[in-house]
C-alpha cells in the first residue's frame, strides 16, 4: 500500500535496501573514524581561555592548562583556572611551576606550590601537573610525594622535569613505585621526534604500570612516527601566531630583556588540533 506509484514490489525494496546499504556504510565510517580516535587520549596544551574552549571544541580529551609556554610553561592564575573549568566538559590538569628554570625548588616555593594545588583543585581541576628534581638530577621523592598527597587522590602527572633526569630508566621505576599516573616526556630530546628511540623504550619499560605520554614538537607531520612508540596518549599545544590589525604604531618599547616577539602571542588552532587527530585515524 506504500507503492503510490504502481512500481514493482522488487524494485521498491531494491530501493530501500540500496538506501539502507548506504547509510550503513556511512555510518560505519564514522562509527571506524570514531573508535580509532578512543584508541588514544589527546591532551592540549593550553595558556588562555580561548585555546581551552577551541581545543575542547576540536577533538581534545583532556587539557593541561598554564601560563608562558615559551618559558617551558608555568603556574596559570587562579581566575584562569576557574573559568576553563566552568567553559568546557572534558578534563583540566593544571601545571603547577612558580618559576622558570630548573626544578629544584626551595622550602618557600614548594609552600607555594602546594597552596597553587589547593587552589586549583578548589577551582574545579580534575588534576594536577607538576614535579621536583634534587641538584643531582634525580626525583626529588621527598617534595614529588608532598605534591602528590596534596592532590588528594587527584590523577599525577610528573612533567618535563623527567626529561633532564640523570637516568630515565631509573626515574621510571621511582615514579611507578610512588604511584604517579603518568610522565609526560619527550625522551630526554628537545622534541619528542627526536626522542622517538627512548620513548620507545620508556614505553617498553613501563609496561602498563604508568602511562608514558610524548610532548613537545608534536605536529600533523610527525604525529605517526611518533605514535609508532606504542604510546596511546599525546601532549601538544597545536597553536598558531595570532597577529594584531590595528592601527596603532608597533611599539619599540621592550618589557623583558628576551628575544620573543612582544607584539604577537598564540592560540590553539582548531584546524592545525584536527589535522593531527586525522593522522591518527587514518
Amino acid at each position: 500500500m506504500f507503492n503510490s506509484n504502481k512500481e514493482p514490489l522488487c524494485t521498491y525494496y531494491n530501493i530501500i535496501f540500496e538506501t539502507h546499504h548506504a547509510l550503513y556504510h556511512s555510518n560505519l565510517y564514522f562509527y571506524q573514524m570514531n573508535r580509532n580516535v578512543m584508541n588514544y587520549t589527546i591532551e592540549v596544551c593550553c595558556e588562555s581561555l580561548y585555546s581551552a574552549q577551541v581545543a575542547a571544541n576540536a577533538g581534545a580529551h583532556r587539557l593541561e592548562l598554564c601560563t608562558a609556554l615559551d618559558l617551558g610553561g608555568l603556574t596559570p592564575s587562579q581566575g584562569l583556572i576557574n573559568r576553563v573549568c566552568k567553559s568546557v566538559e572534558i578534563p583540566v590538569f593544571v601545571l603547577i611551576r612558580p618559576r622558570r628554570g630548573n626544578f629544584c625548588y626551595s622550602a618557600g616555593e614548594v609552600d607555594v606550590m602546594l597552596s597553587d594545588i589547593g587552589i586549583a583543585l578548589d577551582s574545579g581541576a580534575a588534576g594536577i601537573v607538576s614535579g621536583a628534581l634534587d641538584t643531582c638530577g634525580n626525583i626529588d621523592i621527598e617534595t614529588t610525594s608532598a605534591l602528590m598527597h596534596a592532590c588528594k587522590g587527584k590523577p599525577f602527572t610528573f612533567h618535563r622535569a623527567f626529561d633532564r633526569t640523570a637516568d630515565k630508566f631509573q626515574a621510571l621505576e621511582k615514579l611507578i613505585t610512588m604511584g604517579v599516573q603518568r610522565i609526560l616526556s619527550s625522551g630526554g630530546a628537545s622534541t619528542a621526534q627526536l626522542g622517538i628511540a627512548t620513548l620507545k623504550r620508556l614505553i617498553e619499560q613501563s609496561a602498563n604500570q604508568i602511562i608514558v605520554m610524548p610532548g613537545g614538537g608534536i605536529k600533523p607531520e610527525n604525529i605517526r612516527e611518533i605514535a609508532e612508540t606504542g604510546a596511546k596518549e599525546f601532549h601538544f599545544s597545536a597553536r598558531q601566531a595570532v597577529v594584531l590589525h590595528s592601527t596603532l604604531p608597533q611599539s619599540v618599547v621592550k618589557l623583558n630583556n628576551g628575544e620573543l616577539d612582544e607584539n604577537q602571542y598564540f592560540e590553539c588552532s582548531s584546524e592545525i588540533l584536527q589535522r593531527i587527530i586525522k593522522q591518527l585515524t587514518h
